[in-house]
């Protein structure tokens, strides 16, 4: 967003909860209306449910259909559940074919019947064709309204057709050619098309390299293809050939930042719909899972360093030590996983260059291990008077280390072969490995040469 636009917006958004405060619905009515349908939605979701009802019903008619698209899927269904079904097939009959896809599956049964039958034949089975695609498919991102052309008119008849249409769809800068069965040819440029010579045909216009996506492409494949081809639109193309439909950009930043989101909210075991606002016991029964997952991986370390109890009994120095050890362990594994992490979303990190990339983080653990073993060897000897102990803590921290850069590499690709999704485990995964290799070896080796 515009450095200059941020701040606006974030004094726009202020201005509004400060009216909603102060119970000053009339103007806060204008300025929600005023907003951009995504603004609104932001709004809606940055204040307490207690509030979110007053801000809906201040939403025009006209706009809320485009602000429920917006808004995150649990915030969305609780509004929808207090509407009644003549409202919310009003609100639905008003949207776009692509965002009503995104919709109709939370309608209730009744609403989703009577908007069927209330669309003519060529949008009920241009939504059908939507909603025949898994979700996060490009099928389920497609828009099924296109201009298509046929390869022998020229750039004037083109050109007269667009003028008679009067409008294009949103986000259009090409336009795609098929043949008499509407199999898919290639592009033509928008710009093109207006700098030709009239007499031209089509076909000597035609992109015939476009990308093509095949309906059954992942969403977050058809984001990288965006990203790597810095396309606006790009054509959905069945296996047979048949245009389907196009993806536009639009499309793919809500893609990027449901993954952004999910990223981010995963490494805490959290859902990427996770509201900031829900309730107490809806975030609690959340949370409880993963919570319980780490409770055991932390008994796991627990017993570990039960196995030393006599250890630690007689040399006191190394339960202080112990959590350094553990610490720096996690968090160079940390480091490890996430930029693996990062790398399998982006498809650079694949099992084909999985072992240069273990041997290289092992080679950096191995050397930060080094650096900070005589750093924290140093420290210890100041601090106990004895070498010994400051030779464990620092082949102890060397080990995990090592360890940590291993296991960061090896988990994220193991999880993702087995079809888990590496940003919800592997955190607690890494976890339960430092502790336990950092324990043992700091503990086993104080048994070995200080008992």
């Amino acid at each position: 967003m515009n450095a200059q636009l941020k701040p606006e917006k974030e004094a726009r958004l202020a201005a509004l909860r400060g009216a909603l405060g102060t119970g000053t619905t009339r103007s806060a009515h204008r300025m929600v209306n005023a907003l951009h349908p995504a603004e609104i939605a932001l709004l809606i979701e940055s204040v307490p449910p207690a509030q979110r009802e007053l801000v809906w019903d201040m939403v025009d008619p006209e706009l809320e259909g485009e602000v429920l698209v917006e808004l995150s899927e649990n915030v969305r269904s609780r509004l929808m559940e207090g509407m009644e079904d003549e409202e919310l097939l009003a609100v639905a009959e008003g949207m776009e074919l692509d965002d009503l896809a995104h919709l109709v599956e939370d309608l209730p049964e009744t609403v989703a019947q009577q908007l069927l039958r209330s669309l003519d034949q060529q949008d009920r089975e241009r939504l059908s064709t939507v909603l025949s695609f898994p979700e996060d498919t490009a099928g389920s991102l497609m828009n099924t309204d296109v201009v298509s052309l046929r390869p022998d008119v020229t750039v004037e008849v083109v050109l007269r057709y667009l003028r008679m249409r009067g409008e294009l769809p949103e986000k259009t800068d090409r336009l795609f050619v098929v043949d008499r069965g509407d199999f898919y040819l290639g592009t033509v440029p928008l710009t093109r098309l207006l700098t030709s010579d009239m007499e031209v045909p089509v076909r000597e216009l035609l992109e015939g390299e476009a990308p093509r996506i095949d309906p059954e492409t992942p969403a977050h494949d058809v984001s990288q293809l965006f990203q790597d081809r810095d396309l606006i639109s790009a054509a959905v193309v069945s296996k047979e050939g048949r245009l389907l439909g196009r993806i536009t950009i639009d499309d793919v930043v809500d893609v990027i930042n449901e993954e952004a989101a999910h990223s981010v909210l995963s490494m805490a075991g959290l859902h990427d719909e996770e509201d900031v606002f829900a309730g107490v016991f809806v975030s609690t029964r959340r949370r409880l899972l993963w919570l319980g997952i780490n409770l055991i991986t932390a008994i796991l370390a627990g017993l570990v360093v039960s196995q030393f109890e006599g250890t630690i009994e007689k040399v006191a120095a190394l339960a202080t030590l112990m959590p350094i050890v553990a610490s720096m362990g996690g968090i160079a594994g940390t480091q490890t996983v996430t930029l693996i992490i990062r790398g399998l979303a982006l498809g650079q990190v694949q099992w084909s260059n999985a072992r240069w990339l273990l041997f290289k983080e092992i080679a950096v653990g191995g050397l930060n291990g080094i650096i900070w073993a005589i750093v924290i060897g140093a420290i210890t000897t100041f601090w106990f008077g004895t070498w010994k102990i400051a030779a464990i803590i620092a082949a102890a921290m060397l080990t995990n280390l090592l360890a940590a850069a291993s296991v960061g590499v090896i988990v994220p690709l193991t999880l993702r072969r087995l079809k888990i999704d590496p940003a919800l485990s592997a955190g607690v995964i890494l976890t339960t490995f430092t502790d336990c290799i950092g324990f043992a070896t700091l503990l086993g080796l104080g048994a070995l040469f200080l008992t």
